[in-house]
């Protein structure tokens, strides 16, 4: 989302938290003719993980892998066939698709001076935490300092987008694609990021009246 913000040369993003469609009105394949008829090109990002759920009807699922975590789908080889099948059986289209995965592109960019010496502190922390026999950790910034991070700390939570903020209604605008989920797919959201009311078993209420006494002088 963030990269699609800062490149504002993108035409959809497709992220794993907001569902889309391919077929239909208001689907994926209609709004990419859309937008080839206006401007003639499209560039569509996707990130790892999205459209998950259509590949699993197509395809057996990838299983696990050592860690436990569900192997995913490369979405962008699935989507990007889906695309030329459509555009070769259902429209009269010309269309010249190329699928770039900057997987290898990122890792091939030579380092600069900030990167060496950010990774010569990651190394140096890392082998004087298990010099002091510390296990079953990483090492980090945080706050200008390289801190000693469990692995519980860093797996214990994910970062999602949450498709209802103001910075993914931004990226919406910048793009122009439309909202692919509907009303049922908002209030599901919109429940499940609502932070909890309810009381647990062990914590007691206090309805204890508190006064305040003012006295002047």
């Amino acid at each position: 989302m963030y990269a699609t913000l800062a490149s504002r040369d993108v035409d959809c993003c497709l992220i794993p938290e907001s569902p889309f469609y391919l077929e239909g009105p208001g689907g994926l394949f209609e709004y990419i003719e859309k937008r080839i008829e206006e401007n003639g090109h499209m560039v569509i990002v996707v990130a790892e993980g999205a459209g998950q759920d259509l590949v699993a009807e197509s395809r057996t699922a990838g299983g696990k892998d050592t860690s436990g975590n569900r192997v995913l789908d490369d979405i962008g080889l699935w989507l990007s066939q889906k695309i030329k099948g459509h555009f070769k059986k259902q429209t009269d289209m010309e269309l010249n698709l190329k699928y770039i995965d900057p997987t290898y592109m990122i890792l091939a960019v030579p380092s600069n001076a900030s990167d060496n010496v950010y990774s010569t502190l990651l190394a140096q922390s890392a082998v004087h935490g298990a010099m002091a026999g510390y296990t079953g950790f990483t090492v980090g910034p945080v706050h200008g300092r390289e801190c000693y991070l469990p692995f519980y700390r860093i797996t214990e939570k994910q970062n999602k987008v949450v498709i209802t903020d103001r910075m993914w209604a931004r990226m919406l605008s910048s793009t122009n694609q439309p909202s692919f989920y509907n009303t049922k797919d908002i209030i599901e959201s919109i429940v499940d990021e609502a932070p909890p009311t309810q009381l647990l078993d062990d914590q007691v209420a206090d309805k204890t009246a508190v006064t305040k006494e003012t006295t002047v002088c």
